[in-house]
């Protein structure tokens, strides 16, 4: 084999099976839990509650399969033209390492907080994190995006998010 054939020739990455174990497990488990799920409390509902973890669940695995097939076949994605980083540069584990302590801080303390403050704050506190210096702006606007999906999770959909100490004022 000539070394220009070697050199067009790409080695699969076999580290997006990783990618493929993950869909199949979460797929798995949204239609085992669809499948499990007590019935009669929607009964206004035509479609029923199980319909949508099925179907999402049926579709993960589908593209695991799609993905499998594609992997050793050498598909690989394109970088976008417009990406502005380099894919040779290392990964910041210093931003990822904070940005998973503000998910921990989310999940702590979304219960006693509540979910208007928990949630502006870790806006405020990614939007940070990932280099915006407009410290008062990121508050604001981690305060209206809690506002405005405490209230749609909440009149919109009926779906109580914690108040924590804001109870009786939200």
């Amino acid at each position: 084999m000539s070394t220009e054939v070697q050199a067009e020739k790409v080695r699969p990455d076999y580290a997006q099976y990783i990618v493929c174990v993950v869909m199949v497990a979460v797929g798995a488990f949204l239609i085992y839990d669809a499948l499990s799920m007590p019935g009669g409390y929607a009964e206004v509902d035509p479609i029923g509650p199980r319909f949508f973890p099925i179907l999402i669940g049926t579709g993960l695995l589908v593209m695991a399969v799609v993905l499998a097939i594609a992997i050793p076949r050498g598909s690989r994605g394109e970088a976008d033209a417009g990406e502005d980083i380099d894919p040779d540069m290392p990964s910041d584990w210093r931003t990822v390492g904070m940005l998973i302590g503000l998910f921990v801080m989310l999940i702590v303390l979304v219960n006693p907080l509540g979910w208007a403050i928990t949630s502006a704050l870790f806006f405020a506190g990614c939007a940070t994190v990932l280099g915006s210096r407009h410290y008062v702006r990121n508050i604001a606007i981690g305060v209206v995006l809690a506002l405005v999906s405490f209230y749609a999770f909440y009149s919109g959909l009926g779906i109580p998010l914690p108040a924590g100490i804001l109870d009786g004022i939200l």
